[in-house]
């Protein structure tokens, strides 16, 4: 499963990403929105946002995301052939990934990141998951997102995550954080890196990487890393600058 294996605890984040550029844009089991599954271990570290947060232990749609799982180490698997071969290589959406990832590994710091940052937000126009495939929340891997040319937040955070991890960004280093808007109501996802020990946020939404301590609006709710899926525990202070009105309720 390669980096991938660690997420099989993940029930599914509900996302509503919105679907315009720069537009403003939970782990769920079968009975509630708010169940989080049992937090299997407490570790509080230097996490994204300053939070501790709690490990998962299973999540209520555990067969979904298995099923990601298995797309995404056919894809490595195929990145690994074209990689080896790439004048032989049949799928055009390996080469234009291994493209992003040497792009990456040939510069360093921030500005591998900013580079893979930029060109996967070039490299697929927004969509939401209801009219690309017909049904709410479906998460995809790189390759397929990009022969689809188009995907949503989580979709974003998949493939910047894999490319930045290809190109040589330390595993203790990255991060997907899903995100609830507490203007909109909608949830989002972003990838986080650490560079000299501070979190960047790289976002679908934006060209320009910003830090954790300066997103606005936003309030961190799961975080998933190479240990697998977690909980953030304290979400109370909410990171905003506007005054809260009720989230929409969908």
């Amino acid at each position: 499963m390669g980096i991938w294996v660690h997420f099989r605890t993940l029930g599914v984040a509900m996302l509503a990403c919105g679907s315009a550029w720069l537009a403003a844009a939970t782990e769920l089991n079968a009975a509630s929105l708010l169940s989080p599954g049992p937090a299997a271990l407490m570790r509080k570290s230097a996490e994204p946002f300053g939070l501790p947060t709690a490990l998962l232990a299973d999540g209520g749609l555990h067969d979904k995301w298995l099923g990601v799982q298995y797309r995404l180490a056919d894809e490595l698997v195929q990145l690994a052939i074209c990689d080896g071969d790439r004048e032989g290589c049949a799928s055009p959406e390996a080469l234009r990934f291994l493209a992003i990832i040497d792009a990456g590994r040939a510069r360093d710091g921030r500005a591998r990141l900013g580079v893979i940052n930029r060109a996967i937000n070039l490299a697929i126009r927004p969509g939401s998951d209801l009219a690309l495939h017909g049904e709410a929340d479906v998460w995809t891997s790189p390759l397929a997102t990009l022969a689809l040319g188009s995907g949503d937040c989580e979709d974003y955070a998949i493939a910047k995550f894999v490319a930045l991890r290809k190109a040589g960004v330390a595993p203790e280093d990255l991060r997907i954080v899903v995100m609830h808007d507490i203007i909109s109501g909608e949830d989002h996802a972003v990838v986080t890196a650490r560079l000299d020990g501070r979190w960047l946020t790289l976002d679908n939404r934006r060209m320009a990487m910003i830090e954790d301590s300066d997103v606005r609006g936003l309030r961190p709710t799961f975080v998933i890393d190479q240990h697998g899926v977690s909980k953030f525990i304290d979400t109370a202070p909410v990171i905003a600058e506007a005054a809260l009105r009720p989230a929409r309720v969908n």
